[in-house]
């Protein structure tokens, strides 16, 4: 379980990002990018870190490239901790930006584990979202 501490820090700076990104004010998202990727780093390795604020950092990361790598760090500690929520959820994020980036392979790959780790979970519509990607990018 994340620290609640924690929690409202991600959760915030994922607010006002989400306002910055919103009014366009590149200064304003810029610094609190950096803050949210201090908190993550601050935390990395020690009994704090959690997927969560890994997730957030990625979601918020705008080269899509550099978001994959952010998604497999994210996604290496859920499974670490075997949280089929974040698994699912990660791997998900991550196989859409593979899907813009070209890499059907991997997506597929990430599709495939993000069904597996979401037949655990309650989120029917994350669910439905992981089956109906992985059935066009099949049939494709």
């Amino acid at each position: 379980m994340i620290n609640t501490k924690i929690y409202k820090a991600v959760y915030n700076l994922s607010e006002k990002l989400m306002a910055a990104a919103e009014k366009e004010d590149r200064v304003a998202f810029d610094r609190l990018y950096a803050e949210l990727e201090a908190v993550c780093a601050e935390h990395e390795n020690t009994p704090k870190d959690h997927p969560e604020q890994w997730e957030t950092l990625a979601d918020f990361t705008e080269d899509l490239a550099d978001a994959v790598v952010v998604y497999q760090k994210a996604l290496d500690k859920a499974i670490a901790m075997n949280s089929k929520d974040h698994m699912s959820s990660i791997a998900f994020s991550m196989a859409k930006l593979q899907v813009e980036l070209n890499d059907k392979g991997s997506a597929i790959k990430n599709l495939q584990a993000a069904k597996i780790s979401a037949n655990k979970i309650e989120d029917k519509e994350l669910k439905t979202e992981i089956d109906e990607l992985l059935e066009s990018l099949l049939m494709a």
